[in-house]
């Protein structure tokens, strides 16, 4: 059975991460409403001009032109993909993931909480092939945004269901990057694959090395980039590919990791800078064209309903047969209704669900994307609201006097 330890002595380190995660969700929040005001105003109109600029880079015959928002989508992103990876690796290695009996019941929760949301997709939009592009939007976690709201109960949230809920959305990840490595990608380019390939000796070198110089992961990242940017396979796993090679341990000083410091560099960066710009760049709808033909189409159906009830049957159902059957159990200081609880945030998917869903259907001639964006915005919204009146509910309350 799983042994979730208690980690509230760990000293300010865990503290601080929580505490980054929930002001990153806040300001996930933020930026994102500021997205749907101008959408919503005057100036509506210099809010999509600014998306849709065009920025070119040109270096000799390679020539890249994209409008802002996909070098946002394609570009920054591929810099929060990093991160992830790292934060995967260092989870594997020496993390929470790194004793089994810590990862089944999230494990199978997150299981659970991809298989049901897609499914429920899947029912309303059967049949219809462009629709069907969208499968992967509502099965997605944003960690951010659920930390960010589960901090608002403060210290009545025990350590046992945040760490549950992140090691969940550790496993959510892998499984969004599985998904956009296998189902979204395009015509493949053979010798832009090449030069992908050629970089993973060089990596493999690093490692094995312990090569420690950022600018030698930042150049080799830039040339994945690009060289997946042009072979159809999505440019953003560039970031997870080159985050799996940075060494963990420092060769000359163990207490130092290399790993660790990049991570750490990063976070600030991701949490405040470039979700925010994401957010802002994509949750823009203008409810003027909206009516309840378009919250009831069945994109925006399958994603708000996968969401909010997909996530909640997926996870919390997985994770109480799993119960039941004795394969594991509830950790310390989760009650059932906690479980709950933390299975209904698992439905507020906003980042990587927007993210998912500009992949499946930005190059349509059909208008999903505004779709997925309503489905998601309804779904990421009501889980939220569900998740935290539940915790609320069922979290003792401290005694402060």
């Amino acid at each position: 059975m799983p042994n979730y330890p208690d980690l509230s002595t760990h000293g300010s380190s865990l503290s601080s991460f929580f505490k980054l995660e929930s002001a990153g969700g806040i300001t996930l929040m933020l930026a994102a409403v500021f997205a749907m005001i101008l959408a919503n105003s005057p100036y509506q109109n210099y809010y999509d001009l600014l998306k849709s600029t065009p920025v070119e880079v040109r270096v000799g015959t390679l020539h890249i032109a994209k409008p802002l928002l996909l070098w946002i989508n394609d570009g920054l992103m591929a810099i929060f993909f990093f991160l992830v990876g790292l934060e995967l690796k260092r989870e594997l290695i020496e993390g929470e993931l790194a004793d089994k009996r810590n990862i089944i019941l999230p494990g199978i929760g997150a299981i659970g909480g991809m298989a049901a949301p897609a499914l429920i997709y899947t029912f309303f939009n059967l049949g219809d092939t462009t629709a069907m592009k969208g499968w992967a939007i509502p099965a997605a976690t944003d960690i951010a945004f659920a930390l960010g709201i589960l901090m608002l109960l403060g210290s009545r949230v025990p350590i046992s269901i945040k760490m549950f809920l992140t090691s969940l959305a550790i496993f959510d990840d892998m499984g969004a990057i599985l998904i956009i490595a296998v189902f979204y990608t395009e015509n493949i380019s053979v010798t832009a694959l090449l030069i992908v390939a050629a970089c993973l000796p060089l990596l493999v070198v690093f490692n094995k090395k312990g090569v420690e110089s950022k600018t030698a992961y930042i150049l080799i990242g830039i040339i994945m980039w690009v060289a997946m940017l042009k072979s159809g396979i999505h440019a953003t796993l560039a970031g997870v590919i080159v985050a799996m090679f940075v060494p963990m341990k420092s060769r000359p000083d163990s207490d130092y990791s290399p790993l660790k410091s990049m991570e750490h560099d990063l976070h600030f960066a991701v949490a405040f800078f470039i979700l925010p710009i994401f957010a802002f760049a994509n949750a823009g709808i203008s409810f003027t064209a909206i009516g309840l033909a378009q919250v009831l189409h069945s994109v925006s159906l399958g994603i708000a309903l996968g969401l909010f009830l997909g996530k909640q049957v997926g996870v919390f159902g997985l994770c109480w047969l799993a119960i039941r059957l004795n394969w594991t159990r509830l950790p310390n200081g989760m009650s059932w209704g906690g479980l709950y609880g933390t299975a209904a945030l698992c439905g507020v998917g906003f980042t990587m669900s927007l993210f998912i869903g500009s992949l499946a259907f930005d190059e349509t001639i059909m208008n999903q994307l505004f779709d997925q964006r309503i489905g998601t915005l309804l779904g990421s919204i009501v889980s939220g609201i569900l998740g935290f009146t539940v915790l609320h509910h069922y979290l003792p309350v401290k005694n402060n006097a």
